[in-house]
């Protein structure tokens, strides 16, 4: 009961600190008087980075691809920061701020948001996230996070970030595959639908279809083929061994009164077999009608 309640409390915690960023984001849009007091140019060599950015992958083209669109048309959406003790730190926006950096600017439009440092790393986790930056990856190790961190279930944060549960789910299954392939996924040499057909098989066979994936340039549908096909033979392959395992594990000693009490004739009983002696032919004939129709 008490940790039920625990969860609700830190679920509407969670969905507080959600409003905060979406208030700062919604004061860049109030009156030009106001907006002037909370959207600032600030140098970008005084902006401290996040130390809880939970993003650690930056696809170098994006970012500079993201540059000549700033060169053009200017930075259209400021990023986010809060001040301390004279100092900027960012709280959203670090792509922006890469961007910015390449493109030779020396300022950037900021929001100063009124949030609490002890909130940094929760608004770093909900904020890429909501605006859907991160890799399939990062995405998944901040809900893990979420989740771990307010001790609540997959459904209560689908309802605080407004993704289905079926999503988080199974974003959060890609954290069973193993590191190798995770790499991979977080450097884009495969795909979130390649990464999802690899849960469930053992790491050797994960890195196998994984190379093959970037070796042969196969399709998602492709890979889930090569993966039926190992998990058929794995499945062959370990009925082959359970029946060896039965086999091995058979003795027929453990019968041997059993067998002698219904075979009236001389009997030896081993490990694996029965050994029948008849006097004469007509024993043999007795003992084979016992099994005529």
């Amino acid at each position: 009961m008490g940790k039920k309640q625990k969860s609700k409390s830190l679920g509407r915690g969670l969905g507080a600190i959600l409003g905060e960023v979406a208030e700062a984001y919604e004061n860049e849009f109030q009156s030009s008087e106001d907006a002037g007091e909370r959207v600032v140019e600030i140098p970008l060599s005084e902006i401290l980075p996040n130390p809880y950015q939970p993003r650690k992958h930056f696809d170098e083209s994006a970012i500079k691809e993201l540059s000549e669109s700033i060169k053009r048309h200017g930075l259209l959406q400021p990023v986010v920061v809060i001040e301390q003790n004279g100092e900027y730190v960012l709280i959203a926006g670090e792509r922006r701020v890469r961007a910015s950096k390449m493109a030779g600017l020396e300022t950037i439009r900021a929001i100063v948001a009124d949030i609490d440092r002890s909130k940094f790393r929760e608004l770093a986790l909900i904020e890429n996230i909501q605006r859907e930056e991160l890799n399939p990856v990062e995405l998944a190790r901040s809900y893990k996070e979420l989740i771990e961190e307010y001790g609540i279930t997959q459904e209560e944060l689908a309802k605080v970030i407004h993704k289905s549960r079926t999503q988080i789910t199974n974003t959060l299954r890609l954290l069973q595959l193993d590191e190798y392939v995770l790499e991979k996924l977080l450097s884009s040499q495969i795909s979130q639908g390649h990464a999802k057909v690899l849960v469930g098989l053992d790491q050797k066979n994960q890195r196998i279809v994984c190379d093959t994936i970037t070796g042969q340039k196969l399709s998602v549908r492709e890979t889930e083929q090569l993966v039926s096909r190992i998990k058929r033979g794995s499945e062959s392959e370990e009925r082959g061994k359970s029946a060896k395992r039965e086999s091995e594990s058979f003795d027929l000693l453990a019968y041997k009164e059993v067998i002698r009490d219904h075979i009236p004739y001389k009997t030896a009983v081993k490990k694996k077999k029965v050994e029948i002696e008849f006097k004469d032919e007509n024993e043999l004939k007795s003992f084979l009608k016992r099994f005529a129709g």
